[in-house]
């Protein structure tokens, strides 16, 4: 009787080797959590790079809301996944800090970073009629008055802008707190208390604070990056105007839980690669004014170690770190 021939399939089975399991992903629907609320910025950034990313995967993205906790609820979730790929997050800078205030045991290791694909820079805004003509001016007067002489708002308390906001004094010299921070519950009340004159100073990114530059409200200062922002060609950069390199923002990119395959991370990165650079994303994030940039699944997961270590330092001398 002939010897039977073995299909490749069968041949892998006959040595008990298991068949790869990415071999045909995905297979069925992605779920994508955003640890934000619907409507706010993270959620439309996830929303409109799903859509580029179905039409690239041949598959459905579903996503998914899973708010509380400064962002503790639904990164967690992220981190609690099963690793298949087939549960996905938009996580956000909140990673590199929940954990250094005492909400979560949380940090990046419990994530499978895949690609960075947003990130809006710090500025300082401050009203209209100010005196300070550049970020210079405004400094000196810090450095020349008293603690608490000057406040500032733009998000809660150990928010990201407040930090923001702390690690550059620090950088030019001037100890954490010296401007008292205002909580609150995002950068639009805050303009409205810049505005008029209940607050000295906001801290947010050019994005947030658009709407009132252009109707004349305020000026904003500076930006916290190595060069101008091509959406906001007006506003100089800190470097522009004094000796500084410090940058700091909020980034947002695509995880899963820890220990995801490497070939589905491999098909997922080429795969956002794409919806990243399609129109459809270019354009609306322009739109919004929202920055774009790429870090692929080791640029971003060097990122996110950078920012824990920074963020962790600027949080202890600010006395926030637990």
């Amino acid at each position: 009787m002939p010897a039977k021939r073995l299909t490749p399939l069968l041949l892998l089975a006959a040595c008990g080797l298991s068949l790869p399991a990415w071999a045909d992903y995905p297979e069925k629907p992605i779920t994508l959590i955003v640890p934000w609320s619907a409507g706010g910025g993270t959620d439309a950034t996830a929303r409109i790079i799903a859509s580029s990313l179905e039409a690239e995967l041949g598959q459905t993205i579903n996503v998914v809301n899973r708010t509380g906790g400064s962002g503790v609820v639904g990164h967690t979730a992220i981190a609690n996944a099963r690793p298949d790929g087939y549960t996905l997050g938009l996580a956000t800078v909140e990673v590199a800090m929940m954990h250094w205030q005492g909400l979560t045991d949380l940090t990046y290791e419990a994530f499978t970073p895949i690609a960075q694909i947003n990130f809006d820079s710090a500025s300082l805004s401050v009203e209209k009629d100010a005196e300070y003509d550049g970020v210079t001016a405004l400094l000196d007067a810090v450095r020349e008055s008293p603690p608490g002489t000057f406040n500032a708002s733009g998000t809660g308390l150990g928010g990201i802008w407040h930090v923001a906001l702390n690690g550059f004094l620090m950088e030019q010299g001037i100890e954490a707190g010296k401007i008292t921070w205002i909580p609150s519950q995002g950068s639009a009340p805050a303009m409205t208390e810049l505005a008029s004159g209940s607050v000295d100073l906001v801290g947010s990114s050019l994005p947030e604070a658009r709407a009132m530059i252009d109707a004349g409200e305020l000026r904003s200062l500076g930006v916290m990056t190595p060069e101008r922002l091509e959406n906001f060609p007006d506003v100089p950069t800190m470097a522009e105007q004094l000796d500084s390199d410090f940058t700091l923002g909020a980034w947002r990119g695509i995880v899963g839980p820890q220990g995801m395959d490497d070939e589905v991370v491999a098909k997922l990165e080429s795969a956002l690669k794409t919806a990243y650079d399609s129109d459809a994303y270019q354009d609306f994030m322009a739109k919004q004014g929202y920055g774009v940039v790429w870090r692929d699944a080791d640029d971003f997961a060097s990122l996110m170690a950078e920012d824990d270590a920074k963020f962790g330092k600027i949080m202890g001398e600010m006395n926030l770190a637990r």
